[in-house]
């Protein structure tokens, strides 16, 4: 029980790990919109945190699959696939001289991403705790002999 315990608790990081990133990203496409970065910067900081975190969402839903946790896979394979698209067409990266025109879609793109790894961090907290409770509980009535 206590690699569950251990699985879960990787699983909340790398979560954590992809909000941030594309929170991060929002945050640079926000401060371009404003005027507060111009192109090139913004450009260059989100297309340095892309392939990580496609390849931390890859991870995660490999895990999931790996472990047998089928609803969990299941809820990461659509964005897993989107990415996974993404990357085959080489359209995962901003372009500099398009950005201002695609910021629109870009900031939307992002948004729903964070609602999902939002929606997922709170399934996967749940799960943390279970398993926690879980650990601790098997953990009392070993040493109870």
């Amino acid at each position: 029980m206590a690699w569950d315990l251990i699985f879960w608790i990787l699983c909340f990081f790398i979560n954590i790990a992809l909000f941030a990133s594309t929170f991060y990203q929002l945050l640079s496409l926000s401060d371009l919109e404003v005027d507060h970065l111009n192109p090139f910067e913004a450009s260059s900081r989100i297309n340095a945190v892309v392939v990580p975190e496609f390849l931390l969402q890859g991870l995660l839903c490999a895990l999931f699959l790996l472990t047998w946790h089928w609803f969990m896979f299941l809820l990461f394979l659509p964005l897993t696939a989107y990415h996974l698209m993404l990357y085959l067409n080489r359209k995962h990266l901003i372009d500099v001289t398009e950005v201002f025109r695609d910021i629109g879609t870009e900031k939307k793109y992002r948004y729903v991403k964070l609602g999902i790894y939002l929606v997922l961090f709170t399934v996967i907290l749940f799960r943390l705790i279970i398993s926690a409770f879980s650990s601790l509980l098997d953990e009392d009535e070993v040493h109870a002999f």
